[in-house]
């Protein structure tokens, strides 16, 4: 047994050390996605406040972690390919909800999107949604994920006001892209994906500046 394991480590060792620290990476990167929202929605519900925090940029971050979420259970693909989505689709429910909490804006319109958001969740979850929907939808999903932390960053900016933004969860959120960065350049070298990474990991680390920026200016005042 002993020996079996040891020429599984040997013949897996023998990939090369830039392939190992590029799986390890993703193993670090996959476990910060299982907590990197817990910070921001700690912050705000111990300062009961939302202020400085963009409702669309978390309902378009909704949007795309619903439809990679969808397309890749819909397409049968492998679980531990995609576990990530499901985690962060739980934090991004609770995230919006005391964002909205905090905002007032957990009206009779939000009720009924609600609704309208669990009723397709359902047809995906049977999968009775039509896949092709998906398909056309997924190419979006990278200047929406894109879009929603400029949304961040533009509050931040216009509120001059970072007390309800969480330093944690932005740090974790440029790590981890910066991580993606590494693994496709040497796994996959798809471009694309390279470009997305880059500017998310640009962007994410703008609202974590921003965001130390004005927590201090916040706080001498």
């Amino acid at each position: 047994m002993s020996g079996a394991l040891g020429d599984v480590v040997s013949e897996y060792l023998e990939r090369g050390p830039v392939l190992v620290v590029a799986d390890l990476l993703s193993l670090i990167t996959v476990s910060s996605c299982l907590v990197i929202k817990v910070p921001q929605i700690n912050t705000i519900r111990a300062s009961e406040s939302s202020k400085g925090i963009s409702v669309l940029g978390l309902c378009l971050e909704l949007f795309s972690y619903t439809v990679m979420l969808s397309y890749n259970y819909t397409s049968g693909y492998d679980f531990l390919s995609y576990m990530e989505y499901p985690v962060l689709l739980l934090q991004e429910y609770a995230l919006i909800f005391y964002a909205f909490k905090y905002q007032d804006l957990l009206g009779k319109r939000t009720q009924v999107v609600a609704i309208l958001y669990s009723i397709v969740a359902t047809l995906i979850y049977l999968k009775l949604f039509p896949i092709i929907i998906l398909k056309f939808l997924v190419p979006f999903c990278t200047p929406i994920g894109a879009t929603s932390k400029v949304l961040q960053l533009l509050a931040i900016l216009r509120t001059k006001d970072a007390s309800s933004v969480s330093r944690t969860t932005w740090a974790l959120s440029a790590f981890t892209n910066l991580t993606r960065i590494y693994t496709v350049f040497f796994q996959s070298h798809d471009w694309m994906l390279l470009s997305n990474f880059l500017i998310s990991t640009f962007l994410s680390a703008s609202v974590f500046t921003a965001a130390c920026v004005y927590k201090k200016k916040a706080k001498a005042e």
